[in-house]
């Protein structure tokens, strides 16, 4: 094979063919997480406006077609020549790369924008995109065709001369995404998100598809003490007031809102010019030092807690507590393209300072709130010391040392963790013909008996002395919470194989509880899968086939002609089985069907909330998700 390479073979990309190329780089990817990418971008351009203080409305309608329209009240996109390019500014934010109001100029103070590829981008990766301008009582029109103009701006009629802003809409392109079909719930939390992080602002979200057209608002004069309340509202708060505090400090303005309330676990948000960083970053650091001083610092004036006792942890502090940090910089620096982390120093000083003065002062004026606090940390600190006791028994040792292996695990002969892979059964019935049923290089199999601990509604001492949970832990070999480490992992497949019924299925959540609060790298790095078993046997003149829904069963009768030969089973549970059936249908990696289990970080709040309201103490946000997704129900055994 001599392919040439010379000088010639070296591509210049102009323009937008890059993005188009590699549409990944600056969306991420090209599946539904960058399809809805799109909408962000162009509406972080009208929240941009908002952040300025010129914008208080912005409607997204999403159409028929799957199109979508971002309508807002700011100042409009410049209609003017711009005398670098000799087109108007707006066809320069369309068409050209790193094009942008953000660089400096004096147009935004902050931005969530910063690269300059947002609106082009969408453009580029657009089958069609028409923006309309209202400015000074006219209204400018331009269309683009997979990034290119189609003509020039032009004017398409009056409108009022007090009305200005921008309208932008767009199709996305089949050709570059696999899926182009929005999805109305993700869009609602981010847009939510965004509407609770600039206060006054208000978003309203449409969608047209349905036979009803559904349409929503969100405007939160509180910001974002209002999202911590919607984030605890599943849960029971210790107090009634948010405690706030906001202030600037080298450039930096500081906004933070939080509340304690009875769960044990921790869920801090961070958010950068309105842009979620799920990594954290020097926000979140220096508000977590903030916490852990001012509060060590007021139990030991207030003598709550001894001199001879150790001081709380950050741990403990933060044990039950939902927190909200939005800062607002003029020039960000992330780590990474994705901005999923920030790095400016000077945030972490100026958060630090701000929540210290002012929370010192909230606990000296509320000193019942303080007591409460600083209370469940001292509970909080125990349990974690009763926990570390239970775990250094837990702890996987060496031959030497004579700890080994749960006794109910059946662990597989090959060592190396890639071929590996584990199956969690419930049960010793299945777990019996599961055993029988495996390969025994590659596949261990766990039996758990009846249904593990919630980990939602229970605390870290009886976490680690659960026995069922004990044994996973051991067999994963990963150790938990500080001790984490991917690398020790013993199998890069964690399979959960439960009954195809409603207990199966709530062992099956049980199980994905744990490992989201405990382990959640494995999740993030798609090391969780959940085995289809499946739910029919059909058997007709010696010949088998199995069916994993109603509709699959339907289609094979309908094959094979529906008469009085067919012999249908419909399995209960895999301990109906025998080991055979259950290698051919549900172990075989040649023919089973897995379901990876991700999770999208960008929607962590959601993701927190959903385990809470489903899994946490209070019924009432439990009812309302029933009633509101009963329709959804598949596979209902009634």
């Amino acid at each position: 094979m001599s392919a040439e390479y010379g000088a010639d073979q070296i591509q210049i990309l102009e323009g937008l063919e890059a993005v188009r190329k590699r549409p990944g780089m600056y969306i991420g990817s090209t599946s539904s997480r960058g399809l809805h990418h799109l909408v962000y971008e162009i509406v972080d351009n009208s929240v941009d406006e908002a952040l300025a203080g010129f914008c208080d409305d912005i409607h997204v309608t999403v159409h028929k077609d799957n199109s979508v329209t971002v309508v807002d009240n700011g100042r409009g996109i410049p209609v003017g020549i711009n005398h670098k390019a000799g087109i108007p500014a707006v066809e320069v934010v369309f068409t050209i790369l790193h094009a942008g109001g953000k660089f400096g100029g004096g147009g935004y103070k902050v931005s969530g924008g910063l690269h300059g590829v947002g609106a082009s981008v969408v453009n580029a990766l657009s089958e069609w995109l028409e923006v309309t301008i209202f400015h000074e009582g006219k209204m400018y029109h331009q269309r683009y065709e997979r990034g290119h103009a189609i003509y020039k701006l032009k004017i398409i009629g009056d409108c009022d001369p007090k009305r200005t802003g921008t309208m932008v809409s767009f199709l996305p392109d089949k050709e570059i995404f696999e899926e182009t079909v929005f999805d109305y719930d993700i869009l609602k939390q981010r847009l939510r998100e965004m509407a609770f992080l600039t206060k006054g602002l208000r978003i309203t979200l449409k969608d047209e598809r349905e036979e009803e057209v559904v349409e929503k608002s969100f405007c939160y004069e509180g910001g974002i003490k209002e999202f911590v309340t919607y984030l605890n509202r599943s849960k029971t708060a210790l107090y009634p007031e948010i405690i706030y505090c906001e202030g600037e400090k080298d450039g930096v303005v500081v906004e933070v809102a939080m509340q304690h309330n009875d769960s044990y676990t921790e869920n801090t948000y961070g958010f950068v010019n309105n842009i979620t960083t799920p990594e954290g970053g020097t926000h979140v650091m220096g508000f977590r030092n903030a916490l852990t001083k001012t509060f060590n610092d007021y139990a030991r004036k207030n003598k709550l807690l001894k001199d001879n006792e150790q001081n709380l942890s950050g741990e403990d502090i933060r044990e039950g507590l939902t927190a909200i940090i939005s800062v607002k910089i003029e020039e960000p620096q992330f780590e990474g393209q994705t901005k999923q982390k920030l790095g400016n120093s000077e945030a972490r000083g100026a958060v630090d300072s701000i929540v210290s003065n002012q929370l010192t002062l909230f606990l000296e004026q509320n000193p019942s709130v303080a007591k409460i606090i600083l209370e469940k940390s001292i509970l909080a600190q125990r349990a974690r010391d009763a926990a570390r006791k239970a775990r250094d028994l837990t702890r996987r040792k060496t031959a030497l040392e004579g700890m080994s292996l749960p006794g109910k695990l059946a662990d597989c002969s090959d060592k190396n963790p890639e071929n590996c892979e584990i199956y969690i059964v419930e049960g010793d019935s299945a777990g019996g013909s599961a055993k029988t049923a495996r390969s025994r290089a590659t596949q261990a199999i766990l039996p758990l008996r009846g249904k593990i601990l919630n980990v939602e509604k229970a605390r870290l001492d009886r976490i680690y002395s659960n026995a069922e949970i004990k044994a996973m832990i051991t067999a994963f070999g990963t150790g938990i919470h500080d001790d984490f480490d991917i690398t020790k992992l013993r199998y890069h497949k964690i399979i959960i194989m439960t009954d195809a019924d409603v207990d199966g299925a709530h062992i099956a959540t049980l199980l994905l509880t744990f490992l989201y609060r405990f382990m959640p790298e494995l999740i993030k790095q798609g090391y969780v899968y959940l085995a289809q078993p499946p739910l029919y046997k059909i058997e007709k003149n010696k010949k088998v086939w199995y069916a994993y829904s109603d509709e699959e069963l339907n289609k094979v009768l309908t094959e094979i002609g529906r008469d009085g030969n067919n012999k249908i089973q419909r399995y209960k549970g895999l301990g109906e089985m025998d080991a055979e059936q259950l290698w051919e249908t549900t172990m075989d990696p040649e023919k089973r069907i897995l379901l990876r289990v991700v999770m999208d970080e960008e929607s962590s709040s959601e993701l927190d909330l959903t385990f809470t309201t489903l899994m946490g103490d209070k019924v009432e946000p439990r009812r309302e998700f029933i009633e509101a997704n009963a329709k959804y129900v598949k596979n209902l055994d009634i």
